[in-house]
């Protein structure tokens, strides 16, 4: 059996009691890369495990190795460095060729660093648009320019590297949206966690003295809308009160006016 096991972001004690069970039980641990793995089971106090690093340049003969010993009855887990796997790391492909070949497969849900901003936000995130890292350059300005029309929440990642760059692109493609809404995650569920939230036509001023350090998520909101758009009427409230007590469509994307 495959176990897909999320891990913490940053804080160790956002592990689940399962995902310590599943880290324990299963004979070997699929990851990216065997020393923050490694540490991550140090640091929870675990047994140390055979660890089996895979990823975005490891050689397709692996992933054959790992399905084969899946087949045979083995109960391996796969991890990423850090949050849920095959969101932004290659776990994908192994959870891709593993449902193929009928191999059976649990999640092991938890911390997901793209969710966790959604969450603070206070944007709409009844829908919206997950774009994990932004392209580089081919297809990044199409991209960018594609944010002017966009009707839900946007959500992708950025590295310490490019988060100026990528600030100064959305405030120049989205310049005449200057109201619209932007906020700024940074190094979530850590010691130096940070969230600043702006609009297009503060983003520079509001992130000048940002420290530019750590992970970066980027939340923007949809097209059209101001925050104070983004509420929910007594009325709203009072029919997601009989959530699960009868018609659950109720709290749809109609709760947003």
């Amino acid at each position: 059996m495959l176990s897909i096991v999320a891990t913490p972001i940053g804080n160790l004690g956002d592990i689940t009691k399962r995902a310590l069970q599943t880290l324990e039980s299963c004979s070997a641990i699929i990851c990216e890369d065997t020393r923050v793995t490694g540490g991550l089971l140090h640091m929870l106090a675990l047994e140390k495990k055979e660890l089996l690093s895979m990823h975005s340049y490891s050689d397709p003969q692996k992933l054959d190795a790992i399905l084969a010993r899946l087949r045979s009855g083995e109960h391996l887990a796969l991890v990423s460095d850090a949050g849920t796997p095959g969101i932004s790391d290659p776990g994908y492909a192994l959870v891709s060729r593993a449902r193929k070949e009928g191999i059976a497969i649990e999640v092991v849900p938890g911390p997901a660093a793209f969710l966790a901003a959604l969450s603070v936000s206070g944007l709409p995130i009844n829908q919206f648009l997950y774009l994990g890292f932004l392209p580089l350059k081919k297809g990044r300005k199409t991209m960018l320019e594609s944010f002017k029309k966009e009707p839900h929440t946007i959500v992708f990642y950025e590295s310490v590297h490019r988060i100026e760059r990528t600030l100064a692109e959305l405030a120049e493609v989205l310049c005449d949206q200057p109201d619209r809404q932007v906020v700024i995650a940074r190094e979530l569920t850590k010691l130096h966690e940070e969230v600043i939230s702006t609009t297009i036509g503060e983003l520079v001023n509001a992130t000048k003295d940002m420290v530019k350090k750590g992970e970066f998520v980027v939340v923007i909101g949809p097209q059209g809308k101001r925050r104070n758009e983004y509420c929910i009427t007594d009325h709203h409230l009072a029919e997601c009160s009989h959530y699960g007590k009868g018609d659950r469509t109720k709290c749809s994307s109609s709760s947003y006016r």
